[in-house]
């Protein structure tokens, strides 16, 4: 455990010693050239072929050397996420599409929650909304190795310069992020992975077990749920797209509506990976295995 949170933190160092745009260069070509021939690429592979199903083999291999790309990329990236400015020039940095929304948010205060997927680099999604005055804490899912999730709290806390509140997904992080909700706080949700016990709702027309949280709580607060798509328009060059707040079903019947707005959101996500499906992390078991 410790000998491999010393690697990771080693290459965390090497690649935050590089300008921002050479260490997104090196970590997204390595990773595109490697990542494809890890067996956990023929789950990419599956998946595309559900999803996807008029994509042809070579375009299978595209969307896979894609992602694995951007996931280099993302973490070549991380280390200089806190040294990435809001800027318009097409050199490292980040802007925002949709200033409106985020001016809008703010004037009206929280609570609300902006949710997102691992598209692109997601990480500055924190960063930017805290730019526009609303910190915004993070539900994210802890890493296996408790010496790596410290590191990666540490690097995430020193995007913002503020203290930034993360809650480990799990029972004890869904009391934390109800309560941080109820003070009036902003949360950050990545909601595109699956989640055995969630509701089921359908992604690309197939049935997916889907995460209900950010409906369960913006349904209890009937706050504002944002769309954030952290897209990468170049080398450490990020450009956030907010969409304004989905309308909240109400329908009397709790148990509908989570499912109704489960099901927005996942319309949603699906919506931006199909405009660029290598920007997505098809990694990853979305689905139940075929039979």
């Amino acid at each position: 455990m410790r000998g491999e949170a010393l690697l990771v933190g080693s290459l965390l160092k090497l690649l935050g010693a590089l300008p921002p745009a050479a260490a997104s260069n090196l970590a997204g070509g390595v990773a595109a050239r490697l990542g494809p021939l890890l067996p956990v690429s023929r789950v990419a592979h599956a998946n595309l072929r559900r999803a996807l199903p008029a994509l042809d083999a070579a375009g299978r291999r595209r969307v896979v050397r894609g992602a694995w790309e951007q996931l280099g990329r993302t973490a070549g990236e991380f280390p200089h996420m806190a040294r990435l400015a809001q800027n318009a020039g097409p050199g490292p940095g980040w802007e925002v599409d949709g200033e409106h929304v985020l001016h809008d948010l703010a004037s009206r205060g929280g609570p609300a929650i902006f949710f997102s997927g691992h598209i692109g680099n997601w990480e500055i999604l924190p960063r930017a909304s805290e730019k526009y005055g609303m910190p915004c804490a993070s539900l994210y899912r802890a890493a296996d190795n408790t010496l790596i999730d410290a590191l990666i709290a540490r690097l995430r806390r020193s995007e913002t310069g503020a203290e930034l509140k993360l809650f480990a997904k799990g029972a004890r992080g869904a009391r934390q992020a109800m309560m941080h909700l109820r003070g009036g706080g902003y949360l950050a949700m990545l909601v595109d992975q699956k989640l055995n016990d969630g509701v089921q709702a359908s992604f690309f027309g197939l049935p997916a077990m889907t995460a209900p949280a950010v409906a369960s709580f913006a349904l209890h607060f009937r706050c504002p749920v944002v769309p954030a798509l952290a897209q990468r328009i170049g080398p450490a060059r990020l450009k956030l797209i907010v969409e304004p707040p989905l309308a909240l079903p109400d329908s009397g019947n709790r148990a509908a509506d989570v499912l109704a707005l489960t099901q927005t959101i996942n319309d949603v996500l699906e919506r931006w990976i199909r405009a660029a499906p290598e920007s997505w992390l098809w990694m990853h078991r979305r689905w139940p295995k075929e039979e």
